[in-house]
């Protein structure tokens, strides 16, 4: 879709003009922001992921749920770009994977171990006042909002995101699921589906 594309540069090249230190405050701020969300307060299982680059950090909240006690998933990316899953079990015990990401490097717990999770972290570039979100464009968690779905699993859908990302309207396909909730720097955000 190409208004789908020309989105997604655009918010990459707004990314790139960050700062290491722009990145590092904002990680600092979400994670404040998301560890207080009630839907992360009362869950016992979260499926995250490791931010990468100039994405919205993820680091420090891995370690708030973690050191919390919260089973947090991460995932290990297929070489068909479906997702398989394996527990976080801290900073140490991640390893350089494809694409530049960031993999645990415990057992594999298979694609379907998302299903056991409350809440599920996802990437993404935009979200718009549906709660649609606009990921990279590689499939991976539309395979896993599908999964869940056909499954009758019903997680809170959360994105972390930079202020700017939060737009008037993101292209939507058939495919497309809305979030439930956005977390920003200046705050937390809900949708009525």
């Amino acid at each position: 879709m190409p208004r789908k594309a020309s989105l997604r540069r655009e918010l990459l090249a707004a990314r790139s003009l960050l700062s290491s230190e722009d990145v590092e405050n904002a990680a600092m701020v979400l994670s404040r922001g998301a560890v207080n969300l009630p839907e992360l307060a009362d869950a016992r299982t979260v499926a995250a992921y490791v931010s990468v680059g100039r994405e919205p950090g993820t680091r420090a909240l891995l370690d708030a749920l973690h050191a919390r006690g919260v089973r947090v998933l991460l995932p290990v990316l297929l070489p068909d770009n479906d997702l398989d899953w394996a527990a976080y079990e801290g900073d140490d015990g991640l390893v350089p994977a494809a694409r530049g990401l960031l993999e645990p490097d415990g057992p594999r717990l298979g694609p379907d171990a998302v299903l056991d999770a409350d809440v599920v972290l996802l990437p993404g570039l935009a979200v718009d006042g549906r709660g649609m979100r606009l990921g990279r464009g590689g499939g991976s968690y539309d395979r896993v909002l599908a999964r869940l779905a056909t499954a009758g699993a019903h997680p809170a859908l959360v994105v972390l995101l930079y202020d700017n990302e939060v737009v008037a309207q993101v292209p939507v396909e058939p495919h497309d699921h809305p979030v439930d909730a956005v977390v920003t720097p200046a705050g937390a955000r809900r949708f009525t589906v």
